[in-house]
């Protein structure tokens, strides 16, 4: 059994690097390395989490959407485990919303991204899947995407006036 991993903060050397590609989904290295993602997930209250967040420079993400107390109008989904992921935006539009992070705590910011993406990804069955994402789960995923690219949503933000301290974003969606 594989516990909880320390999740790397804003500073750590790994959260800029970009994530070493996955050649082979059943390597035990990534199935070591999935199901400390899965649970060191399951100890938080956050959405998503990509390998690079446990130290790993690996390009694997899982998205596991779910309402908490950091995003209360999260839609339901099962945690989904995604390796070399890549998305292609549906159109230029984006829009502008909330996002925190497990490597940056205390903080979120408004931060613009694709509306809808195209989405791929490797299963852990080591089939290709491609699917649509909108809205909420889609943030998640470019989100995650950032972090394989070295990344974090701070990079993303266009006014450092959208930055915010937790306890004053708390007050603006009571």
């Amino acid at each position: 059994m594989i516990g909880v991993c320390e999740i790397a903060q804003l500073g750590d050397q790994i959260l800029r690097q970009k994530a070493q590609i996955v050649s082979d989904v059943h390597d035990a290295e990534i199935l070591q390395i999935v199901e400390a993602m899965q649970v060191t997930l399951a100890s938080t209250s956050g959405v998503g989490i990509a390998a690079p967040q446990i130290s790993r420079s690996k390009q694997i993400i899982i998205m596991a959407s779910r309402p908490t107390p950091r995003y209360p109008s999260a839609p339901q989904m099962e945690p989904t485990v995604m390796i070399n992921p890549g998305f292609r935006a549906l159109s230029e539009v984006k829009e502008k919303d909330w996002e925190g992070c497990l490597s940056i705590p205390g903080i979120r910011a408004l931060v613009p991204r694709y509306r809808g993406i195209m989405i791929h990804y490797i299963d852990q069955q080591g089939d290709f899947v491609e699917v649509e994402l909108s809205g909420f789960v889609a943030r998640i995923f470019q989100h995650e995407v950032d972090h394989l690219e070295g990344k974090t949503y701070l990079d993303r933000v266009e006014n450092n006036m959208d930055i915010f301290a937790e306890s004053e974003f708390v007050k603006l969606i009571i």
